[in-house]
């Protein structure tokens, strides 16, 4: 069904499960999966541009393991590092998509999103408007979505 699979990461759990969704696809149908991560810069003043997470280089060395795990058993697999400035992770993977004539988007519904990620909106749900493919969005656990409201019934009942 699927040949050609642009596969978002960020190094979160969540991208993790779309790895996860992204292989099994990929092994049925013998498909090629490419790899994006995007590095998020903001412009901080006089200091030039900064990344908008902190960790980001520990986020790219994960994404890089997870790929070169995927290349060790035998799929195959690209990885392309794709810069961007705020807010534009969304556009850099329709753009790569587009560019690559991938027939699916696959990326996780939460992840490690900067401040654009509270200005804008998530990049998933930038990602659904602007796709020039259909998008899969892998969703978060039930208990990591509803894990907040767990918690808190959960103090509640115990006071």
């Amino acid at each position: 069904m699927f040949k050609k699979i642009l596969l978002g990461l960020d190094g979160s759990p969540e991208s993790a499960r779309a790895l996860d969704l992204a292989t099994k696809i990929a092994a049925d149908d013998s498909a090629h999966i490419d790899i994006v991560h995007v590095r998020e810069y903001m412009l901080a003043g006089r200091a030039g541009m900064q990344t908008t997470r902190v960790n980001e280089d520990d986020l790219e060395a994960i994404v890089r393991k997870q790929a070169d795990a995927l290349v060790a058993g035998g799929a195959d697999v690209t990885l392309t590092v794709v810069s961007s400035t705020t807010g534009g992770p969304a556009h850099v993977l329709a753009d790569q998509a587009g560019d690559r004539g991938a027939d699916v988007i696959i990326v996780g519904t939460r992840g490690h999103t900067g401040l654009a990620g509270l200005l804008l909106g998530s990049v998933t749900q930038r990602l659904l408007h602007i796709s020039p493919c259909p998008v899969m969005a892998v969703p978060a656990p039930i208990g990591a979505r509803h894990g907040a409201e767990t918690s808190e019934t959960a103090a509640t009942a115990a006071v």
